[in-house]
């Protein structure tokens, strides 16, 4: 059965339009990988939870950061299927200004089997850094169905 995660794609605008934050997936699976290998601040939504409040509170753990208030209610970007079956349901939101000090992330930990079916399990941050990336690099980046919610956002933002 597939799984249904909730996101929040935070951007900030340049002067040349905007970007958007994305976390790399921690674990020595995705430690040499870069395309394909980035995300939306995401996770699977607790049991009766509001999606809008688990893309919330997922962007926080994963950040170790608190969000900014919303300056305007955050943008439904709508929802997409990963190739894995996995529903991701995901809103945008704009970082004022320049954005958080990116030294200051420290996302939570999770705990994997690996190598897989080692036995042996491993404690490691869920993301092990994020980075700003203009639409044509986070397209090019992120895991492919998620492109499309960058191309949501540019859409909304007139871009």
């Amino acid at each position: 059965m597939a799984t249904t995660s909730a996101g929040l794609l935070l951007y900030r605008r340049t002067p040349g339009g905007f970007e958007v934050l994305l976390g790399h997936m921690g674990g020595p699976f995705w430690a040499r990988k870069d395309e394909g290998a980035w995300t939306v601040l995401k996770g699977e939504l607790e049991p009766g939870e509001d999606p809008h409040a688990a893309a919330l509170r997922e962007a926080e753990e994963e950040l170790g950061l608190e969000l900014p208030p919303a300056s305007v209610p955050d943008l439904a970007l709508g929802e997409i299927r990963q190739r894995a079956g996995k529903v991701v349901h995901a809103w945008a939101r704009e970082w004022p200004e320049s954005g958080p000090d990116l030294s200051r992330v420290r996302s939570n930990t999770i705990e994997i089997e690996w190598p897989p079916r080692s036995g042996r399990r491993l404690e490691m941050p869920e993301i092990d850094r994020v980075a700003w990336f203009a639409p044509d690099d986070a397209r090019r980046l992120a895991v492919r169905a998620q492109a499309e919610l960058v191309d949501r956002l540019e859409d909304a933002l007139g871009g």
